[in-house]
């Protein structure tokens, strides 16, 4: 698709989101379940009316119900306008690269015993590439995606991760990659060995085949440097140099370990706007809205499971709770009953956050709480991981919205001596940001697109567990700036 006041229709079933895409006053196409709109139900039907302005690069679409992304999802490539060239040595030939998780049961059937005793699902028995896991599982070498390359020619990969639940890192034996671009956001290039990618995120890399001709394996593996199973398997995929054979056994990359909370770190600190006159990086630089939030597990009460408690996952100590009518659809037809504004800006009790390890009073509040944004605003989000059972990375994306992440930091956030450490002048803008295990990220942004949009990690299993929220923004003073009516054919609840 290209850049412009472009309509287009899809046709399809259940909930899916346009992962990235603002959607300006359109918040009826976001897609995600109860927050957008009701679900499609089985054998009827939605037709997603999309308007991308002023966006190109690197999205991807998804559905935003339940656990059904496991295996549904896809990339969306926004072009350049004509005769708008990248900012970037124009490449060859670019490719998707679509890393995922596959389940060899049903994956619902897993999500459903696991929430009857409580406990978390089993994790994924295998990482895939382009949807295909590689040889070093018990498969045949048709199980592969193979890119072949032709030497001296430059490629532009594009990188999404559609994982439910494992932050991933990706390298390609023998080669570097040159970052350009994350999240349809050009970046100033750096070159790295390999990247780190949560789930949500997309990264451009351009790489150049200029190794010996061969054939060489891409590879995927899990980040996390929390005290927890994931599926700790390695999916492969292989570039291979025109004229090798298949026959000729590919070599594997170094990738950091699994653990390398540096690597991650330092990683991420190399990304930054472009901020050219042609590629302005906007932030705000007056706050008029201040919001921490601490991001918290606990343990409430079930009657019905296995030890009587169940997990949960809190922002501010609130469970969110999910409606049975759309929250849009609430929101834009005034809607009593269905949520409430009054989430708190900050958390009720104050504590060492990142701390010794706090496993009592675990209970959190449950509801349906959402925080009201003036239209326009500008915001200032804090978001702070917590010791609650155990410090974990979070990636946490929003809808509706880029933002700019001016800071991170291990440990508690100082608001008197951290923000002087912000950086105004080429954050990095995303929609969907790594909190890092034990510490915190500062992100702002413009509440300019009128709607209610959806706050999430997009770990699916703490999505599960509650770990959301929402932002009503308010309309503006015209009708330009107003939610638009919704669509007649909006699937009812």
């Amino acid at each position: 698709m290209e850049i412009g006041n472009k309509i287009i229709y899809i046709t399809l079933c259940y909930c899916f989101a346009r992962h990235g895409l603002k959607q300006f006053r359109n918040g009826w196409a976001d897609g995600p379940a109860y927050i957008t709109q009701c679900p499609v139900q089985t054998g009827k039907s939605y037709v997603y009316n999309i308007t991308v302005t002023g966006q190109r690069g690197t999205l991807w679409w998804h559905a935003h119900i339940l656990w059904l992304r496991a295996t549904v999802y896809g990339a969306i490539v926004i072009m350049p306008e004509k005769g708008t060239p990248f900012p970037f040595p124009q490449p060859y030939m670019e490719t998707n690269i679509v890393l995922g998780e596959w389940w060899n049961q049903d994956v619902e059937r897993i999500v459903n015993e696991a929430n009857k005793l409580g406990l978390p699902p089993l994790p994924s028995d295998a990482h895939t590439i382009n949807g295909k896991p590689g040889p070093l599982f018990p498969c045949s070498e048709k199980y592969t995606f193979a890119m072949e390359v032709e030497y001296g020619k430059t490629y532009l990969l594009r990188i999404i991760n559609a994982a439910l639940n494992d932050e991933l890192f990706f390298a390609i034996a023998g080669h570097s990659m040159t970052v350009v671009e994350i999240d349809a956001v050009y970046v100033k290039p750096f070159t790295t060995q390999a990247i780190l990618i949560t789930p949500g995120q997309t990264t451009n890399v351009l790489i150049k085949a200029d190794r010996p001709p061969n054939r060489y394996f891409m590879a995927a593996r899990a980040f996390e440097d929390a005290p927890i199973t994931v599926d700790n398997k390695t999916a492969t995929a292989i570039l291979q140099y025109r004229g090798i054979p298949n026959t000729v056994l590919p070599t594997l990359p170094l990738l950091p370990a699994s653990n390398d909370t540096k690597f991650a770190l330092s990683y991420n600190s190399k990304l930054k706007s472009l901020n050219t006159p042609q590629f302005p990086a906007n932030v705000p630089l007056q706050i008029d809205r201040h919001l921490f939030y601490t991001i918290g597990l606990g343990m409430n009460k079930c009657p019905t499971c296995q030890n009587g408690t169940q997990v949960v996952a809190s922002l501010n100590n609130i469970t969110f709770v999910m409606p049975k009518v759309g929250l849009l659809q609430a929101h834009y037809f005034n809607t009593s009953g269905v949520f409430r504004t009054d989430f708190p800006d900050k958390p009720p009790t104050p504590f060492n956050y990142t701390g010794a390890p706090l496993t009592a009073s675990l209970g959190t509040t449950t509801g349906t709480r959402l925080t009201k944004l003036a239209f326009n605003s500008t915001v200032e989000v804090v978001l702070q991981d917590t010791n609650l059972l155990f410090v974990e990375s979070h990636p946490f994306h929003l809808h509706g919205f880029n933002f700019f992440v001016v800071g991170t930091g291990i440990g508690n956030f100082d608001p008197q001596k951290d923000p002087a450490k912000f950086n105004l002048v080429d954050p990095p803008e995303r929609n969907t940001v790594g909190v890092p295990t034990g510490g915190w990220i500062a992100f702002r942004f413009r509440a300019d697109n009128p709607g209610v949009w959806f706050m999430h990690c997009h770990l699916e299993l703490h999505t599960m567990w509650g770990l959301k929220m929402a932002f009503v923004v308010e309309n503006g003073k015209s009708a330009e700036e107003s939610v638009l009516p919704p669509p007649k054919d909006l699937p009812p609840c």
